[in-house]
């Protein structure tokens, strides 16, 4: 038990922030969510729900109680622009951390059009520099664990590991060398992981000039959907998206096979990416607000990542278990064909991670999920329509010929 100490969850009916205010509740924190319900409305936007029915937001927290005995808060506001009340929030409540999830998520999504540009910079910066503003009125002393990407440091071919945030480098000044430690140059490959890049800038701004105590976290892409927590009841399962905008590609993957729609591979499916379980997200999240920095301290950078595999390898990985066809479709993105990415993920390690490896089996049960709600699937929603440029063409039917069921 965390001695009931408050941690307010920003985006907590979300992908990510549900099972987490569910695992810090479950922990004996205090929770408190905050959320305007965004990400519901942009499943009214693009036609499509989540693959597994999300119950309203008062059901969930009225079972969670029934189950459990205890209270999750709720506050409804959004924090891009609800400055005055995010302040109210903070001094009534005085968390010990805030979680910060409230951010729009989907790199397709902020490539969509230059409304969908223009929303996603005005939410995310706007969301993360209140966070930042009401922190320092409030006068008190809050850990912000904010949930970052691995997609800051580019989907290039850097020729190492890549460090957790920091850069140790020598600069030659007169004849010699002097050692120093830099952030690691960004390199963000769409809007929305340029606004986790602009985050960083202003982390690393309000810890100098205020000593803010600050943890970012650069996560990977996100698997799996449930955790122990979603599994208690039906109508506290997490939500699963599946979609060309949010559909993660690995769960978009076993949708499709469950379904018997080609595996959307763009490209040559050579670019490499580093993956988190769902399970993972929910404890690195734990352990970041359990170890915070120190006041003054600069601010905590962890790879929150677990392992990394080429898009191809997972599937044939996918086919190989369902017999799936691969079919390759011309990339929306501007990104190098293939790349290598090696991932330096040692804090948590340090901190008591036992990471979830991918397996056969805990393939098999994301399956069985989409098999499960198979009949909530939209065959056309796999594909996105976004492009990162007007001249990449528009691919709804993939290159057929490069396709074919992966040999067992």
């Amino acid at each position: 038990m965390q001695g009931g100490e408050r941690i307010i969850v920003l985006g907590g009916d979300g992908f990510c922030g549900w099972p987490t205010s569910l695992h810090l509740a479950q922990l004996g924190y205090q929770v408190t969510i905050v959320d305007n319900f965004a990400r519901r409305r942009i499943d009214a936007e693009l036609g499509c729900q989540s693959l597994t029915p999300i119950a309203p937001l008062a059901t969930r927290l009225a079972v969670w109680q029934e189950l459990t005995g205890g209270c999750i808060d709720f506050a409804e506001l959004d924090v891009a622009a609800a400055y005055d009340e995010l302040v109210r929030l903070l001094v009534r409540t005085a968390p010990r951390a805030i979680v910060h999830f409230a951010e729009q998520r989907a790199a397709p999504y902020s490539m969509k059009s230059p409304r969908h540009k223009r929303y996603t910079v005005d939410n995310n910066i706007n969301a993360t520099h209140n966070v930042l503003c009401a922190i320092v009125e409030s006068g008190l002393d809050i850990h912000l664990v904010h949930l970052g990407t691995m997609g800051v440091y580019g989907y290039g071919t850097a020729g190492m590991a890549v460090p957790e945030g920091y850069l140790d480098i020598k600069v030659a000044v007169n004849g010699g060398d002097i050692p120093l430690q830099i952030p690691y140059p960004p390199n963000p490959g769409s809007i929305y992981h340029m606004t986790k890049t602009l985050d960083a800038l202003l982390f690393a701004f309000y810890n100098k000039n205020d000593d803010l105590r600050i943890t970012d976290l650069h996560q990977g892409i996100v698997w799996g959907t449930n955790t122990p927590e979603t599994l208690r009841h039906p109508a506290l399962i997490n939500r699963f998206d599946y979609e060309g905008d949010f559909g993660t590609v690995l769960n978009r993957f076993l949708v499709q096979a469950a379904v018997g729609h080609p595996l959307t591979v763009y490209g040559e499916g050579g670019q490499t990416r580093a993956f988190i379980h769902i399970c993972d997200t929910v404890r690195c999240v734990a352990l970041a607000i359990a170890n915070p920095p120190a006041r003054g301290e600069r601010v905590k950078i962890f790879n929150q990542a677990t392992e990394t595999h080429r898009v191809i390898d997972l599937a044939h990985l996918v086919a190989r278990l369902t017999g799936a066809e691969v079919r390759h479709y011309v990339n929306p993105r501007r990104e190098a064909a293939a790349n290598d990415l090696v991932v330096e993920n040692a804090g948590f390690l340090r901190l008591g991670l036992d990471p979830v490896r991918l397996s056969d089996g805990l393939l098999y049960e994301v399956l069985d999920i989409a098999a499960r709600y198979a009949d909530r699937v939209d065959r056309a929603k796999f594909l996105s329509a976004a492009r990162w440029r007007a001249d990449i063409p528009v691919d709804w039917e993939g290159e057929i010929e490069r396709g074919g069921v992966y040999p067992s």
